[in-house]
């Protein structure tokens, strides 16, 4: 049975009149990877920074490991790692010097610290750079020292802004592995606005927008929810348009160009097929479909018509 590591129990804060984030709820397991969503403004940041006791709520409560965050801060911080959108780096410290700054910091005992530190670079994979100085490194490397100090007192929970920010296609493949490897003895919280990063690194995805949870449920769930409803298609002879809208499937139809036309459609994506078999039936003489993927901000829309007013105050 997995351990919950976090719970958040509503969740509100107020910023003079305005609520920030109201009667935010969730949990997160040990050994999941929770993705965090939210558009600019959306509330997300304010949930972080309370998250990782920064902040001080209005109303509500987090437990880490069950230890409630505002009444016995220290120790709860004890076992929360973070690692900011910037790293917080010296770039004139060596990593070795860097990483037993950190842990110094955190309260690792002086005799752990060798420990801690090597342990924390082996995880990283940043030992063969022990001495260099920080300024020498990638950027795939600064994150990885970034990560490094937000493990190396082995929090329960390691909060991640934007780790693959930045990265270059290969470094971003790393750090994902990296992540899932950490969170095989932790609960990590991904937060990113790239929907991709999310989808390849999370198991469990929460979405804030307009200062309230909009969508709390898993990958496979979120997943379903942003299938593709529009598709486009090509022809060499294309037909009327009555040809799409007269399928019961289909609910809107326009041709984008004389030979192109995109269709929205409901139910699941087979329509596809039935498309190339009426071409090939026709002679409409198909040269091109295609899905077109809902973008985040799409999502975000639709998600906060069903969100109330954030500047709703609660009673």
């Amino acid at each position: 049975m997995e351990t919950t590591i976090v719970r958040v129990e509503d969740l509100s804060h107020q910023y003079s009149k305005d609520w920030a984030i109201q009667n935010i709820s969730f949990e997160i397991k040990e050994n999941r990877i929770l993705g965090l969503l939210g558009s600019n403004g959306a509330g997300k940041s304010t949930t972080m920074n309370i998250l990782c006791g920064v902040l001080n709520q209005t109303k509500g409560n987090i437990f880490i490991d069950g230890i409630n965050l505002k009444e016995n801060p220290v120790e709860a911080k004890k076992l929360i790692g973070f690692l900011p959108q910037t790293p917080p780096l010296h770039l004139d410290l060596t990593v070795n010097e860097y990483l037993i700054h950190c842990a110094q910091l955190r309260h690792v005992k002086k005799e752990d610290l060798h420990t801690a530190v090597e342990r924390a670079k082996e995880q990283c994979g940043i030992s063969h750079f022990s001495n260099r100085l920080i300024r020498n490194l990638s950027g795939g490397y600064r994150q990885r020292v970034g990560i490094a100090q937000a493990i190396i007192h082995e929090p329960k929970l390691v909060v991640l802004d934007e780790p693959t920010n930045g990265l270059d296609p290969n470094q971003i493949l790393e750090v994902r592995n990296l992540i899932k490897k950490i969170a095989k003895d932790k609960a990590v919280i991904f937060s990113s606005h790239i929907l991709s990063e999310v989808q390849a690194t999370c198991q469990d995805i929460r979405m804030i927008e307009n200062g309230h949870m909009v969508f709390s449920d898993s990958l496979e769930a979120f997943n379903n929810y942003i299938e593709a409803d529009k598709l486009t298609a090509s022809f060499e002879n294309p037909p009327v348009i009555s040809a799409f809208t007269d399928l019961p499937e289909i609910t809107h139809a326009v041709y984008l160009s004389p030979k192109k036309v995109q269709i929205t459609f409901k139910g699941t994506q087979e329509i596809a097929e039935k498309i190339v078999s009426l071409s090939v039936y026709n002679n409409w003489k198909l040269r091109e479909i295609q899905f077109e993927k809902v973008s985040l901000d799409e999502i975000f829309a639709q998600l906060s018509k069903k969100a109330p007013s954030k500047n709703t105050i609660l009673s």
